[in-house]
């Protein structure tokens, strides 16, 4: 039996998919319906103090980079935190928690940077008696030119005061949420955690610009002819939260420190990454924005398909499994071998294999044996580089192969028999540059 109910922070949920603060959270309308097609909890979307409202742009608010079937990979938006009225959201949150009482309800939270600011709305959001709130230190754009969101996230000085005041004036938990406009996610992560946080979540958006509309000669999308940059998520995304997650995982003054994933979580698939990374729950936005509340029905069926075919039976049994196999360039095994190998029963004969080879790479793959258009590799030029395998329009038709018998070339040694700790070996560029 596969269980998918979560602990994180001790807030309770049946699995571990939460909607991401977004537009899918900015109501109880919403929130009910993502709760009725099976999400186990949501963050509500990021509220602000009360007095002047928030004006959110009409006219056009997103854009995308779709791949060649429509299918958005890149999302963008524009949109500020919620321009609802303060105290109809905090009605509205108190009633979904009191109506889904087993589903996690988080509240996302920026203000200005000032100790008053961020005590007299965590009080306020206390009585909704949600489990939680989450820090937006992340939103790129709006907010930010307004001394919050990024602003605050950038500065590693500020995250650490600002969570210290939350974790002062609330008896809830306190997830900081991390933006990616940084050169270096462990610094602002350290910061959290030094200033009391009880998780992180990541990654928040990516500062961008989705285009240039060449007949108004102004950014996509644009109002009135202007245009701004935005915040830049969806799948295209993952690859870099993915990235970031693993380094708050595995760093010694982070690791243990809990990370709710965000960014590009479309399949169960991207789930299981993020939970074998360490993660202890998923947030997704973009995927609900482009299909609907009910993807999370895949999502979990799939996940417990997984699971059961690895005969994992809760989330913890591979959450972090994949952490120690990430380690830093100068540690990977040069002694390790693997050629390309091209499959003739599967190959349609097009040739870019041949192409990508011969024109960006080592001239591998020879053309045409015995006169009959074939294309074979050459094991002595190559050097295993996955190139012909990305560039091949048919899937499993080359594969990289593991070469256990032989003598590298590059370094001498007998590629069937890898040294014993190659973190030691004479042959490593590690311990080459360091008896240098």
């Amino acid at each position: 039996m596969v269980d998918l109910r979560t602990e994180f922070l001790g807030i309770k949920s049946p699995n571990p998919f939460w909607l991401a603060s977004a537009p899918p959270t900015d109501r109880k309308t919403n929130v009910e319906r993502a709760f009725r097609a099976g999400w186990g909890g949501v963050v509500w979307k990021t509220l602000g103090e009360a007095g002047p409202p928030i004006v959110n742009v009409s006219g056009a608010r997103y854009g995308a980079i779709h791949g060649p079937d429509r299918r958005v990979i890149g999302f963008n938006n524009i949109e500020l935190i919620t321009d609802r009225d303060l105290e109809i959201n905090l009605v509205e949150i108190k009633e979904m928690k009191r109506k889904w009482p087993d589903r996690a309800l988080v509240v996302s939270l920026m203000v200005p940077c000032d100790e008053d600011s961020w005590k007299n709305i965590l009080k306020r959001v206390e009585e909704t008696e949600c489990d939680g709130v989450e820090l937006n230190f992340g939103c790129p754009h709006g907010m930010s030119e307004r001394g919050m969101g990024s602003a605050v996230g950038q500065v590693p000085e500020y995250i650490e005061m600002v969570t210290r005041w939350c974790k002062a004036h609330s008896r809830m938990p306190v997830i900081v949420k991390l933006t990616p406009n940084i050169t270096d996610i462990r610094f602002p992560a350290r910061a959290a955690r030094k200033g009391g946080a009880d998780a992180v979540s990541l990654i928040n958006t990516i500062n961008s610009i989705m285009g240039i509309d060449l007949d108004a000669m102004a950014p996509s999308p644009h109002i009135g002819g202007k245009g701004t940059h935005g915040g830049y998520c969806g799948p295209a995304v993952k690859p870099i939260a993915l990235s970031m997650v693993s380094e708050i995982a595995r760093d010694p003054q982070t690791g243990g420190l809990p990370i709710s994933a965000i960014g590009g979580i479309t399949t169960w698939r991207d789930a299981a990454e993020f939970i074998a990374l360490g993660a202890g729950t998923v947030q997704v936005c973009t995927a609900a924005m482009t299909y609907g509340f009910k993807i999370v029905e895949e999502m979990i069926s799939g996940l417990k398909n997984f699971m059961a075919a690895k005969g994992y039976e809760r989330i913890d049994d591979f959450r972090g499994r994949a952490v120690p196999s990430v380690t830093d360039w100068q540690y990977l095994n040069l002694n390790y071998v693997a050629k390309a190998e091209i499959n003739q029963d599967l190959c349609i004969k097009c040739g870019r294999c041949h192409i990508v080879c011969e024109d960006t790479s080592h001239q591998a793959i020879w053309p045409m044996v015995d006169g009959k258009r074939k294309f074979v590799v050459n094991e002595a030029e190559c050097v295993g580089c996955n190139l012909c395998v990305i560039a091949c329009p048919v899937e499993n038709c080359i594969t990289l192969v593991h070469k256990t018998q032989g003598i590298d070339p590059r370094t001498g040694l007998d590629y069937g028999r890898p040294p014993a700790d190659w973190t030691t070996h004479p042959n490593n560029p590690a311990v080459r540059a360091a008896a240098e």
